[in-house]
């Protein structure tokens, strides 16, 4: 018997490469965190380039959500946190990268020529202790910053007395156009309830997680529950809701010390 299949009549379709694939509001995205990455300081380097150093991510209102500290550098770390998004922050729903608006660094360049811990242990550990302390006093300034006194960290750093920061730099990561679409106040509402619901299921699947954890489902619902407040006063064509008005700290206790079962941050 013959075969029945027809001749391809059309030209098949070039394979499109893969940086052409995401919507166009990753795109955008990702072009602005290139463009922070290539930042240099007035020394001519690039500031994401710095191998130690300090982080800390904003919502669409300016609101610090989480401070974090590397050792593998800057730029490679805050890869995983928003392009890969292979980070246990982000694996477990704890850092909606959605709700990144703006980032800011802080290289630590006097550590940039720390030896491995294998090649002098003292001076590592030395290293270590001193990147902490930068992780807490950034963590602290967060604190402060929020108007819920409280930050989505799981694991909060290592206490320490606070010291000076040494010069940030800090960097949009959407456009106008898209903190005009995705800063909507509904859209917000929306994706803060799916990412506790995300968040609740971890909890709930894995049975065992840590303190820190259930710590952050609070503070995402305080979030939220602010953030439903506020649409239905502007709705009511009331002012904002005093975001003391829900107390962190009269829910969970104090955020400024680890749990018993907390490392050091992610």
């Amino acid at each position: 018997m013959g075969s029945t299949s027809r001749p391809r009549t059309t030209t098949a379709a070039k394979k499109p490469k893969k940086k052409d694939l995401p919507a166009g509001i990753v795109k955008e995205f990702r072009s602005l965190f290139d463009e922070a990455k290539k930042t240099t300081d007035d020394q001519g380097r690039r500031v994401t380039g710095a191998k130690w150093g300090v982080y800390a991510f904003y919502d669409y209102d300016g609101e610090p959500i989480y401070v974090g500290q590397t050792k593998e550098s800057l730029a490679t770390r805050l890869n995983r946190h928003l392009t890969n998004q292979r980070t246990d922050a982000v694996a477990m729903r704890i850092l909606d990268v959605f709700e990144v608006a703006e980032l800011e660094v802080w290289p630590l360049w006097e550590l940039q020529d720390t030896p491995s811990k294998r090649d002098d242990a003292d001076a590592f550990t030395a290293a270590q202790t001193l990147l902490d302390k930068h992780e807490y006093s950034a963590y602290l300034q967060a604190i402060k910053d929020s108007k819920f006194g409280a930050i989505l960290n799981e694991k909060i750093p290592p206490p320490s007395k606070p010291m000076e920061l040494p010069q940030s730099f800090r960097f949009p990561l959407v456009s106008n156009e898209t903190r005009e679409e995705r800063g909507h106040p509904d859209v917000r509402i929306a994706r803060r309830a799916e990412t506790i619901s995300r968040l609740a299921a971890v909890a709930h699947e894995r049975g065992e997680v840590s303190a820190g954890l259930r710590r952050v489902l609070v503070i995402q619902a305080v979030r939220l529950a602010y953030k439903a407040a506020e649409r239905f006063n502007v709705a009511e064509g009331e002012p904002a809701p005093d975001p003391s008005s829900i107390s962190v700290e009269g829910l969970i206790g104090s955020v400024l010390y680890p749990t018993d079962d907390e490392g050091s941050g992610d």
